[in-house]
């Protein structure tokens, strides 16, 4: 059997390196050498904290998640690879790149079903961003934004700027990123929005989402909203309190704060969407070198176990940081 190793979280701000037995590949397994994984920074922020809720541990899961919330756990799921083995019922998958919702690891067995294949348009690096960006679009679908719409993204993390480029690519729009960081400035004007802080941003918008996950955040865009407005939440907070401002003109505007969640297709679109179908958009949407904006640090996967703990502290300023994988891992 190959050995892999994997990423561990083992306690609050720690990692180490784990060595694990691969299983034998089955009829329809493929195993994946990894070239990059990302740091899904805001999700794994709460894991690494220990900030899972007990009530959300199942719902937390990654799909190929090991170990148990708190600690120690396997956790990620946004690893691109290629296949390197594949069972005899999925030979043609041997030799292409593929996207994998996997922990960062850098060799894995998974049933050829998990994987997506990656295509030519997008190279390695940027497809990391696949997961992220499907969450975007499915928080695109639940704040049901149209043609026209003043829209305003408050949070200029990843997800936020992913949101924002989404809402910008709908004919007549006017979009701003909101964010206090003056320093994602760059990265938003690279995919063609605008960036304000929070005192200069525009009022009486028609659709808000928030990717802050700030109670001050989740304030000023119920703040920038008009008149029966609806906010999107995108944001999860795991087992902190928020304070959010309802009074003022919350209920005189009958203003409405609805959750956005990736682990559901919305309602709407349910019945023609599957998770799969809405990923493969994802992938696709990629193909566009603007996306390389958000991917703002690379470093060895041997050391990630000194920089995941940096990557996902909560004063860290990473957007997309990737692992690379050694060729010959």
């Amino acid at each position: 059997m190959s050995v892999a190793r994997a990423l561990w979280t083992t306690g609050p701000g720690a990692a180490e390196l784990r060595e694990e037995l691969l299983p034998v590949i089955g009829n329809a397994e493929v195993e994946v050498r990894a070239q990059f994984s990302a740091v899904s920074r805001g999700t794994e922020a709460l894991v690494m904290s220990g900030g899972v809720p007990a009530s959300q541990h199942d719902v937390m899961r990654a799909p190929f998640q090991a170990g148990e919330f708190p600690f120690p756990v396997k956790y990620g799921h946004l690893s691109v690879g290629t296949v390197v083995q594949a069972g005899p019922r999925v030979q043609d998958l041997v030799g292409r790149t593929v996207f994998c919702p996997h922990p960062h690891q850098d060799r894995y067995v998974v049933p050829a079903a998990a994987v997506l294949v990656v295509p030519a348009a997008v190279p390695s690096s940027r497809a990391v961003l696949a997961g992220m960006l499907e969450t975007a679009v499915n928080g695109v679908w639940d704040a049901q934004l149209g043609i026209g719409d003043r829209v305003s993204v408050v949070g200029a993390g990843v997800l936020g700027l992913l949101v924002t480029a989404l809402a910008a690519r709908v004919p007549g729009t006017d979009v701003e990123a909101v964010d206090v960081r003056p320093d994602r400035q760059a990265a938003a004007e690279r995919l063609g929005v605008r960036l304000v802080a929070p005192d200069d941003a525009r009022r009486e918008r028609d659709v808000v989402l928030h990717t802050s996950g700030t109670g001050a955040g989740l304030t000023t865009g119920l703040g920038l909203l008009g008149a029966e407005g609806v906010l999107t939440e995108l944001s999860w907070y795991g087992d902190r309190s928020v304070e959010v401002g309802l009074g003022e003109g919350f209920h005189s505007r009958r203003l409405t704060i609805r959750a956005s969640q990736v682990g559901r297709v919305p309602p709407a679109r349910a019945p023609r969407w599957t998770t799969r179908r809405r990923l493969s958009l994802a992938m696709d949407l990629l193909a566009d070198d603007r996306f390389d904006a958000l991917l703002d640090g690379v470093s060895p996967f041997e050391d990630s176990t000194r920089v995941l703990p940096a990557v996902a502290a909560p004063d860290g300023d990473a957007l997309c940081h990737r692992f690379a994988y050694a060729p010959d891992c």
